[in-house]
């Protein structure tokens, strides 16, 4: 199902369709501030385990949508000159790796300690997220040498309609990544240099 929202005044009823395909354990594809990208509910270990599918076996990673910093701060261990660089590049297109705490579900994790957080510059993934109630579990479209498949929500629905239960227009996407910076040592490093310039 492909579903029109429009980034600068998301439609209650349209997220709300949205959010009950999530809790039903779906996967929605939706526009963020740099590609389109996959969602789930980080609840759902059913849609997990789609996901990873789709995106191959070799994906077993995903970074993690939240709403708000407040939200970050509950799955994460954030130290105050964490939140402060957070603070001042989020919403932002940047996937920031920090430890996660003991309220992220372990079958969202993998067996790894570390989330890639995401707080994207678009209203209609944290407009999401905030009525689910919990964070998503996300990857981007993959890659593709016809930049259409990964731009193009129309395109995008034909190639992966069938896998998923619902693709979210809103509008032209990107094909720059995230800006990837881990905070998990010393000092913040940035490991992929997208979208965004670190502040």
């Amino acid at each position: 199902m492909l579903v029109k929202i429009y980034t600068r005044n998301p439609s209650e009823k349209e997220i709300d369709r949205a959010v009950a395909v999530l809790e039903r354990d779906g996967i929605v594809v939706y526009p963020t501030d740099s590609v389109y990208a996959f969602g789930c509910s980080v609840r759902s270990v059913r849609a997990a385990e789609r996901l990873r599918r789709i995106k191959g076996k070799e994906h077993t990673t995903f970074s993690v949508v939240f709403d708000s910093l407040a939200q970050v701060a509950e799955y994460c261990r954030v130290d105050n000159a964490q939140f402060r660089l957070l603070r001042r590049n989020l919403p932002g297109p940047f996937t920031f790796l920090l430890a996660a705490s003991s309220r992220m579900p372990d079958k969202a994790l993998g067996n790894r300690r570390t989330i890639g957080c995401r707080i994207p510059d678009n209203p209609i993934p944290r407009a999401l997220v905030e009525r689910l109630g919990c964070p998503m579990l996300t990857a981007s479209v993959p890659d593709d040498d016809e930049s259409e498949y990964m731009t193009d929500p129309e395109l995008i629905h034909e190639r992966y309609g069938r896998e998923t239960e619902l693709v979210i227009d809103g509008g032209a996407g990107r094909t720059m990544p995230t800006t990837v910076v881990d905070l998990t040592c010393d000092e913040p490093e940035v490991l992929r240099q997208g979208l965004g310039t670190l502040e």
